[in-house]
């Protein structure tokens, strides 16, 4: 599925709070060989695993020690960028690229660390109806891409050098930006080898008493948000279509990292218009006229988990309106958040989905009153 979608999570996160301290920039490098499985998430993708993928990330680790609030809100986190090159070892899938903004969170004393990163993969042999039309997982070159990693880790054991294992779990998907679209999901063992630049100055943790959580509420506000993007059904040819999504919602933020959401979406996918006379034509035993409406209306609520200026968005939706049974009424909205102006304006990118089954990947901005 899912996601998404073409963001740098870091970039969200880099911009500093001003003080009269120079903010220090420790820096670690990292290089990882992994070796695993393409899982069968689909039936339709079972002739595409064939072997064992192989690869290696080649990561660069921004690290935290609780200079801004946030960092020592969340136990001095990591932002930074990884390359990624995966051999699919399928003749149809071949080779991918991957380039991501990433954050690590640390727990058990800082030897388990969770990863997760979006960004754009780059698929060296997508689908083509000549000369590629078995490689139904990848309908373009860019792909969304996601993973998540989980490590053992042990840093400046020797003189900046560390070590690292665990598993990691990739996905590749265009979210139905160009049929076909069935995607793959990598489930891969990992291990490998850290430096920490300047390790003999990295700085001490800062540990401060920062303000009650709960002093960061906020009285209810009142959002509008406009989203927009282009997609395809999964019939191969069909043509892709922009769509538009107007939404009008309240949020209540209730402390330091937490506001909840909740509202109505009216969406404009065009993409359906197509589809419902295409299957009014070729397929008569559904009983489709080819005149349904379009459109949907749905209710939402969700959760925004903020960092900062930032913010990871979940929500979940019903279609109250849903005149042409396309795929199911609950709908799911996953993504990134990016407040400007003492958060009166926003920008977002999410991927719009029904459960695993990404439907499109949208770009919004919006206003908070």
């Amino acid at each position: 599925m899912k996601h998404l979608f073409s963001v740098f999570a870091a970039l969200l996160l880099s911009f500093p709070i001003f003080s009269q301290e120079k903010e220090l920039k420790p820096i670690s490098l990292e290089a990882d060989y992994f070796y695993g499985t393409v899982l069968e998430h689909n039936p339709d993708i079972q002739h595409l695993i064939s072997g064992h993928p192989t690869g290696f990330f080649l990561s660069l680790n921004r690290k935290t020690y609780g200079f801004n609030e946030w960092e020592r809100r969340y136990n001095y986190p990591d932002w930074g960028f990884t390359l990624a090159y995966q051999d699919m070892h399928n003749e149809y899938l071949g080779n991918v690229w991957g380039v991501y903004g990433h954050m690590n969170w640390y727990f058990l004393n800082r030897h388990l660390m969770l990863r997760v990163g979006q960004g754009i993969a780059y698929s060296e042999s997508p689908f083509d109806t000549n000369s590629n039309y078995n490689n139904n997982a990848y309908g373009t070159q860019l792909l969304s891409t996601t993973f998540l990693k989980g490590n053992y880790v042990r840093e400046n054991i020797y003189k900046g050098l560390g070590f690292h294992a665990g598993f990691t779990i990739i996905h590749y998907s265009n979210a139905n930006f160009k049929a076909p679209n069935n995607s793959t999901n990598s489930f891969l063992l990992n291990a490998g080898l850290s430096y920490q630049l300047d390790y003999e100055e990295f700085p001490e943790y800062i540990k401060k008493e920062d303000s009650l959580s709960r002093t960061h509420a906020e009285r209810f506000k009142y959002n509008f948000a406009f989203r927009t993007g282009i997609n395809e059904s999964d019939v191969v040819g069909l043509g892709q279509e922009p769509f538009y999504v107007i939404s009008a919602f309240v949020d209540k933020r209730i402390n330091y990292k937490s506001t909840f959401t909740g509202g109505v979406d009216i969406f404009f996918s065009t993409f359906l218009k197509e589809l419902i006379n295409y299957r009014s034509i070729a397929y008569p035993e559904d009983g489709l006229s080819g005149d349904e409406d379009y459109k949907r209306v749905g209710l939402f609520v969700g959760h925004e988990w903020r960092f900062n200026k930032a913010a990871f968005i979940s929500q979940l939706g019903y279609y109250v309106y849903w005149p042409y049974a396309f795929e199911n009424r609950i709908y799911n909205r996953l993504g990134l958040k990016r407040y400007f102006w003492k958060d009166t304006i926003f920008a977002a990118v999410t991927v719009h989905a029904h459960w695993a089954k990404a439907e499109a990947v949208e770009f919004g901005v919006g206003y908070r009153l």
